[in-house]
């Protein structure tokens, strides 16, 4: 035989060599979520190893990371059930727990750059991402709910904002709330492609933030589809939308390397919270290396085209790179 691929595999220094994708630090964002009160840490059941901070408590947190090497994060907050309305008041409240967590971290992080989540369900009595009347979710109304989240987010001083919501119009709306308002300078990061999937309870464990009736299919996309998702991406990068993304990652590298190929944008993916919690369950129980089965998998999303990974394993990946290094 001329031809044995085999050659380059020989060695770790030959195989390093040939390596044709690498994960890096700078290619992640740490989601981390946020809780009322103070000196308050207390682990998500759910998702082994991820917890809710005050923010004194995330303070810290953020400054491990940083001197791990991350330096761009994702907060999510847990909002008291008694703050929760319909029209999710609460996430315009510039004095609420998201905006004044966004101004404490700024103030001890201003190197940080932090991707803010726009969507009502964390806040919402219903649990939706948009205000429901009749069982019907509102798509235009919502839009006003959602630029003014915006805005008050960009007022404490996230550098991306992020609508999650998936309602039509969304981006347009909110790039001309920021415009109006003074904020050229604030990204906005799309998820353009949001699944409706099985794989976020942990997440809304976390959040305390599932539907209180019916499902998120109206807004939320079919898994069984991958074209809808080129309209999503043409749509988002036609009102304004800085980056890309796809959510979940690990189900959906079809979706990250078919928008891939169809955007010059940044794209981002969504490793979540459920594609977490398998790793770390089947971990616990002996029966998988976890710490094999995060380098792959966080490889498998960059390798299907993923610029920016939002992952829970940002720091566990981090503590791997140093204790190699």
């Amino acid at each position: 035989m001329i031809r044995r691929p085999r050659r380059n595999r020989q060695t770790e220094a030959i195989r390093n060599m040939v390596q044709e994708t690498t994960v890096n630090l700078q290619d992640f964002i740490f989601p981390v979520f946020l809780l009322e009160g103070d000196n308050q840490k207390t682990e998500v059941s759910s998702m082994p190893g991820i917890y809710r901070y005050s923010i004194d408590k995330l303070l810290e947190e953020v400054q491990e990371c940083v001197d791990l090497g991350i330096k761009v994060f994702a907060p999510f907050p847990n909002i008291r059930e008694e703050l929760k309305d319909k029209y999710a008041r609460e996430s315009h409240n510039p004095e609420g727990l998201f905006p004044s967590a966004i101004r404490a971290i700024k103030q001890n992080f201003p190197d940080v750059a932090l991707v803010t989540d726009v969507a009502m369900d964390p806040y919402s009595s219903d649990g939706h991402d948009g205000i429901v009347e009749n069982g019907e979710i509102l798509n235009d109304e919502t839009l006003e709910v959602l630029g003014k989240m915006a805005l008050v987010q960009a007022q404490a001083g996230a550098d991306i904002v992020a609508p999650s919501d998936m309602m039509d119009g969304r981006i347009g709306h909110i790039r001309k709330v920021l415009d109006e308002n003074g904020f050229q300078k604030v990204a906005i990061m799309s998820y353009t492609a949001k699944y409706a999937s099985a794989f976020y309870g942990p997440f809304r464990d976390a959040l305390n933030s599932a539907p209180k009736a019916g499902d998120k299919k109206t807004y939320q996309m079919n898994y069984a589809n991958a074209r809808e998702a080129l309209i999503e991406a043409e749509l988002d990068t036609a009102e304004g939308a800085d980056y890309l993304m796809v959510k979940p990652a690990l189900a959906y590298l079809d979706i990250i390397k078919l928008l891939r190929e169809n955007t010059n944008l940044p794209l981002a993916a969504y490793n979540i919270s459920g594609e977490y919690a398998m790793v770390k369950a089947a971990a616990q129980n002996g029966w998988i290396d976890g710490e094999k089965a995060m380098v792959e998998m966080l490889t498998s999303i960059k390798r299907a085209g993923a610029d920016i990974i939002l992952t829970y394993f940002a720091k566990q990946y981090a503590q791997l790179l140093k204790l190699k290094s």
